[in-house]
């Protein structure tokens, strides 16, 4: 009888036992499942954010991203016709700008050769353009703009004019929510100071020249 007695309590205390071990072991899952379910939101959370901060962003910049500037003379990346150059005429082709975004108050351009031997070599830049235009027209400036001081220490456009090889020539025009105090003795470096915050657009048409060779006596 005490024998049986005992297995009786024995098997009554495992019961109990057994009782008790599931409600902590269900507590326990709940925990982690809680702890799983805030990791998961901290960890979204910022995903979340900076997706729609990026997306903000992006539709705020895709205000002006549509902008562009382009020449009938040439495509963008494409051969810079001699007549453009010191070869030839060295007058200004005509320049297109499209899409300026709202807000702007003036354009400045800027003009250069970026594979010159000192970095780039400045051919042009002007400012204080008027933001409708659409055109800068072959051989012309645009009413009431300034042209500044260029490496050629001239103030007017200077043509491609590479020494030996072919060089890649920028033009680059920037949307300002400001015009500019500056005179025509500015250089590049004064324009650019000048433009600091004040740039709300930009776009950009590069061109390739290659001087003629000389002619064979």
């Amino acid at each position: 009888m005490r024998a049986s007695l005992a297995e009786v309590t024995e098997g009554a205390e495992g019961k109990s036992s057994s009782l008790c071990v599931l409600p902590a072991r269900r507590q326990a899952g709940a925990s982690a499942v809680r702890m799983l379910y805030w990791a998961g939101i901290i960890y979204i959370l910022p995903l979340f954010s900076l997706f729609f901060f990026s997306y903000a962003i992006g539709q705020e910049s895709g205000k002006t991203g549509g902008m562009k500037i382009s020449s009938p003379a040439f495509e963008n990346n494409g051969h810079i016709p001699g007549k453009y150059s010191c070869d030839g005429t060295n007058v200004n082709p005509p320049l297109r700008i499209e899409n300026v975004p709202k807000g702007a108050k003036s354009l400045a351009l800027v003009f250069d050769d970026i594979d010159a031997p000192r970095g780039t070599y400045v051919h042009w830049i002007l400012w204080n353009m008027d933001p409708g235009i659409k055109e800068i027209e072959e051989k012309s400036v645009p009413e009431g703009s300034v042209q500044g001081l260029n490496d050629f220490k001239k103030n007017h456009y200077g043509g491609p004019c590479p020494p030996r090889r072919a060089h890649r020539y920028l033009f680059k025009v920037y949307v300002l929510d400001s015009r500019l105090n500056l005179d025509s003795n500015s250089t590049k470096n004064d324009l650019e100071k000048a433009m600091q915050g004040h740039v709300i657009g930009e776009a950009q048409l590069t061109g390739v020249y290659k001087k003629r060779s000389s002619p064979s006596k």
